[in-house]
């Protein structure tokens, strides 16, 4: 577990092996949830990256006759 400081304009810098490991590079957006007493930050993904994310899923299913 790492541990950073918040300076006083309440910045953090993320440890470079985590940056590495996740692949994140300057000026990425990042989404920031409080959740259960702690912060966490997802990282944005490209449309390019999510490209197949679906595939094998299961489109066999009645569809309602307002949805066809």
């Amino acid at each position: 577990m790492q541990t950073v400081t918040v300076s006083p304009k309440f910045q953090v810098v993320i440890p470079r092996p985590i940056r590495d490991s996740l692949r994140l590079y300057a000026g990425q957006k990042m989404r920031m949830i409080a959740y259960d007493g702690r912060i966490e930050l997802i990282p944005g993904k490209d449309i390019s990256e999510l490209r197949g994310f679906l595939k094998g899923i299961n489109t066999e299913f009645k569809r309602e006759q307002d949805r066809v």
